[in-house]
């Protein structure tokens, strides 16, 4: 099974733009899958780009990171767009027009979940109250028939809601370990629970599939997210703990991280469990296995986010204060790409995330299976003679100004050090007064086969609207965009860029 679209193969040079979801415009406190993301494509077929890059897709915690999801396989219910709801008959024009007052440069996660929640509630009244055999319910019947990991998902959603949306650690033993048995009873115990959270997935993957549908219509790939590891607090761990290197009462052993780097002095010590890779090569990387097609539906093309992690990973004892304790341990490496190769081909539509500390073999199992690097712009111009500068990179390889964990280039360069800026401007050939732009330009002019900006670089934003800060656990992942924003000049000065440098 090989999802990526024939335009992969046929159009050598491509750019696109980098824009979670949560960050579009629209009315209900955070951006969500209705009207605004279809503006947003219809934007970038103006612009004459060819990819929109999110983040992960999945349900986040209280910290609001798409890369600490509650499953590897759900969806953000909060991306659920009310608009939608209305237009399938779950909701009534008037139910939307009484909400609060929501910022629209950031998201207000709380405000948004105490709105869209009654809606919910309500679209889902609507949807029980439908006779069996209306089409809808049949097609969610036939979603929860055909979804391997939607019972366990919702019965862990709806266990943790009833106990007050606490870590699955801290619940009683028959919800933190239940027998098969036990799962019989808890599902009857909850099961108008169970149904409500897959009716909310359902509404999300119709959605989301819709909007797919959409993109790749007018010409747009859409590439999403895989994070290696998957948060301890997730139905992944709950329900699958002998994937993962736990002790016999569910808690890690050893835990994901990164030493010191350019991100951090002290590293990051990300706390997710690690994964036992032996009982994974055992089962033939199975559930991993899985999760690569669920999200080869989701998107035309995959980022590994920390692809490192699968030659040597960083292991952290689960007691540790900083990264700084941890150790390298070999990961799945080879076998684990044989095994994609075996179940979906040789023709990869694989993004390798290989920033960090980066070995030769890490390059060398990147190279062995032809994943395209990423190379990111600022990156270029902090040392004397950097692979990231332009003519540096290969065609095999994705070149960004900036990610999600990056400054938006104008802060970048309002900060960093005078003997960067003036490399910058005698190389970009700029007195620097817009110089996201310059940034822009450069990145579509590299040799690099896709290139792909945060879409704060097209608005000159500074450090204030930065996605995410590594190593700081609050404040982030807010960053929203006016729809004002989205003029037509902006969309013809990218069209002439990406003309220009024949992408």
């Amino acid at each position: 099974m090989n999802n990526t679209s024939d335009m992969v193969k046929h159009l050598r040079r491509l750019s696109g733009i980098l824009l979670h979801p949560t960050s579009l415009p629209g009315a209900f406190g955070i951006g969500d899958l209705g009207p605004e993301a279809y503006s947003f494509i219809d934007f970038l077929v103006e612009a004459g780009q060819h990819i929109w890059q999110t983040l992960p897709l999945g349900p986040t915690g209280d910290n609001n990171s798409p890369y600490q999801c509650f499953s590897s396989f759900a969806g953000n219910t909060l991306l659920i767009s009310p608009e939608l709801l209305v237009k399938d008959g779950f909701l009534s024009e008037e139910d939307l027009w009484s909400r609060p007052w929501f910022p629209e440069e950031t998201v207000d996660y709380a405000l948004a979940k105490e709105y869209k929640e009654p809606l919910y509630q309500k679209a889902f009244a609507s949807f029980c109250a439908l006779s069996a055999d209306a089409p809808a319910v049949l097609e969610f019947d036939k979603f929860c028939e055909d979804t391997f990991w939607l019972s366990d998902y919702a019965m862990f959603m709806a266990i943790r809601k009833s106990r007050g949306n606490t870590h699955w650690l801290t619940w009683d033993k028959k919800y933190r370990r239940p027998t098969k048995s036990q799962k019989t009873v808890i599902a009857r115990e909850l099961k108008e629970e169970m149904r409500y959270e897959m009716f909310l997935q359902w509404l999300f993957f119709k959605q989301w599939m819709a909007l797919k549908e959409y993109a790749n219509d007018h010409g747009v790939l859409l590439i999403g997210d895989i994070p290696i590891f998957v948060s301890g607090d997730s139905a992944d761990v709950w329900a699958e703990p002998n994937l993962f290197l736990l002790d016999r009462d569910g808690f890690p052993k050893v835990v994901a991280g990164v030493p010191p780097d350019y991100f951090s002095a002290t590293g990051q010590l990300w706390g997710n469990p690690l994964y036992d890779w032996k009982y994974h090569k055992k089962t033939g990387f199975a559930w991993w296995m899985k999760r690569i097609e669920a999200q080869l539906t989701l998107s035309d093309i995959i980022r590994i986010d920390h692809f490192r992690g699968l030659e040597s990973y960083w292991e952290i004892p689960a007691d540790a204060e900083t990264a700084m304790e941890g150790k390298w341990v070999p990961g799945p490496g080879s076998a684990f790409f044989d095994k994609i190769i075996e179940e979906f081909g040789s023709d990869l539509p694989i993004i390798a995330e290989d920033l960090g500390i980066i070995t030769e073999e890490v390059r060398a199992l990147r190279d062995k299976y032809g994943l395209p690097g990423m190379k990111i712009l600022q990156f270029a111009f902090e040392d004397d003679d950097s692979s990231y500068l332009p003519y540096n990179q290969p065609y095999n390889c994705v070149c960004y100004t900036g990610t999600h964990d990056n400054d938006t280039s104008t802060g970048w360069y309002n900060s960093a050090p005078e003997k960067s800026r003036d490399k910058v401007r005698r190389y970009m050939n700029t007195d620097a007064s817009q110089i996201s732009w310059d940034f822009i330009r450069t990145c579509f002019g590299t040799p690099a086969k896709m290139a792909i900006v945060p879409v704060q670089d097209l608005f000159c934003q500074d450090s204030k609207y930065r996605m995410n800060v590594p190593g700081v656990a609050t404040g982030n992942w807010a960053y929203r965009v006016k729809k004002e924003y989205f003029t037509h000049d902006v969309a013809k000065r990218l069209l002439d860029i990406t003309r220009l440098y024949g992408r």
